[in-house]
């Protein structure tokens, strides 16, 4: 997590915040509390939401007439249950629940914290009320603050818990405190989040070097516009096989039995596998286009609605949302500049002469009938990408005019190509893309490949 603080001149600094996770290994004494504190959390929560909803809909109810639905009448004079209200009435419900003084003080007050974020986010976006939680659907409790460092020869110290095994397969760095630990239950096991920040502050990446277009599809996973593809990836489809089974089984199963539990958890350990196995992959897909380009452009889509079309399970399997924010995060790691820029109509569009060649999702070739240009459709679109970015985040508010992109077809249009939308900076022979040039005060190229007559 990357918090923006005040610009300084063209350089945007940022405060580092990092969260990392390792896996956790509570003994069997440390598993019990931590189920109980979740169930704990899990009551409170919904006391909590009782009292709010309660307190709005006694406000429902006309003064001068009976409702026709029954609503719980609180006084007039009664506050409203706001998260300060409700915390402050957290040390009079220990007296009178005393199961409730065996969480740490600290886990109950952000657990009533986390109901008021997620009133305040429906009241942002009007809609997505919070709803009571079932037994087993708590699956975090957060530690917000420590005295000290809880870290220690691969053990962490957690309030009222003890030291707890952890895997610190990678160190915290140096310069970075412990500002807070999330500790989430999974069917594979326990995992802790642990948040660090440092105080110290580095430039935003800008755009520079060799730039890529990245283009995301289902046939191919990506395309960049260095004619590069890589191939698609059906997650949840490959492991599907498996997950069937787990679920056949888990319905024959007697429900709230011993046997169904087992079951359950099963198919939970699937979906786990599944979901880490998509992560992974996509790590060390952006890792491997962070090596390729200085800066890298990707379409600005809303992939939940392309997840909306008939391949809508084959979308949201791909998580090509997921994979845009790993792509800016691992770029900004590694100084690459990262933008998103406008998708609409770019497989439409010639990269080479920027006219309109139309194509239906069948055609998955490119070909120009104004410059004869030919390409793959996914390579083409990554192309056009790169051309709006290196257009959209352009360095100097001149438009750089190559004679070789002047002449189109034996037709002259400079005209054209100084109305529409101009890459930077195309060598007039050879594929651009694949060219890596001296070093030199402007770096950005033309994804163009060199035109081929037919």
């Amino acid at each position: 997590m990357l918090l923006n603080q005040p610009s300084c001149g063209n350089i945007n600094f940022m405060a580092l915040i990092f969260n990392y996770t390792y896996r956790l290994y509570p003994d069997k004494s440390q598993i019990e509390l931590l189920n109980e504190w979740l169930e704990t959390c899990r009551i409170s929560y919904n006391y909590a939401l009782r009292e709010l909803k309660d307190w709005i809909s006694s406000r429902k109810c006309p003064i001068d007439r009976c409702s026709l639905e029954f609503e719980y009448i609180m006084a007039a004079d009664y506050p409203f249950p706001g998260y300060q209200q409700q915390q402050n009435n957290l040390p009079a419900a220990k007296k009178k629940f005393p199961f409730l003084a065996a969480v740490p003080s600290q886990v109950l007050q952000t657990n009533i914290r986390r109901l008021h974020d997620a009133i305040d986010f429906f009241r942002s976006r009007g809609y997505g009320f919070p709803r009571f939680k079932k037994y087993g659907q708590m699956k975090s409790i957060l530690f917000p603050q420590f005295r000290s460092n809880p870290l220690s020869d691969w053990q962490i110290k957690l309030p009222k818990l003890g030291r707890v095994q952890i895997n610190l397969h990678r160190p915290i760095p140096e310069g970075f405190v412990l500002k807070q630990v999330r500790v989430i239950k999974k069917a594979k096991g326990w995992f802790a989040i642990i948040s660090i920040q440092s105080d110290i502050e580095i430039p935003a990446p800008i755009p520079h070097g060799h730039c890529i277009g990245v283009d995301v599809g289902l046939l191919s996973y990506c395309a960049t516009s260095d004619g590069w593809t890589e191939p698609g990836r059906k997650f949840f489809k490959t492991e599907h096989r498996r997950l069937k089974v787990l679920q056949r089984r888990l319905s024959k199963k007697k429900k709230r039995s011993a046997n169904y539990e087992k079951a359950r958890l099963k198919v939970e350990k699937q979906h786990n596998h599944i979901a880490f196995k998509r992560k992974d992959y996509q790590f060390k897909l952006a890792h491997k286009l962070c090596d390729m380009a200085d800066s890298i452009f990707v379409e600005d889509i809303d992939f939940r609605i392309m997840a909306k079309g008939f391949l809508g399970k084959h979308t949201i399997d791909a998580g090509f949302g997921q994979f845009r924010e790993i792509l800016k995060y691992v770029g900004w790691r590694r100084g690459k500049f990262v933008g998103e820029v406008d998708h609409r109509g770019s497989s439409q569009i010639c990269p080479n002469c920027r006219i309109e060649v139309r194509k239906e999702l069948e055609d998955r070739l490119h070909f120009c009938p104004e410059c004869l240009y030919k390409t793959d459709r996914d390579i083409a679109s990554a192309q056009e990408l790169c051309n709006r970015g290196i257009e959209t985040y352009r360095r100097t508010s001149e438009k750089q005019e190559i004679g070789s992109q002047v002449v189109l077809s034996g037709n002259f249009v400079l005209d054209k190509w100084r109305s529409g939308a101009t890459p930077l900076g195309k060598p007039e022979h050879g594929n651009a893309h694949q060219e890596r040039g001296a070093s030199s005060n402007r770096e950005v190229r033309s994804p163009l490949p060199s035109r081929e007559r037919e």
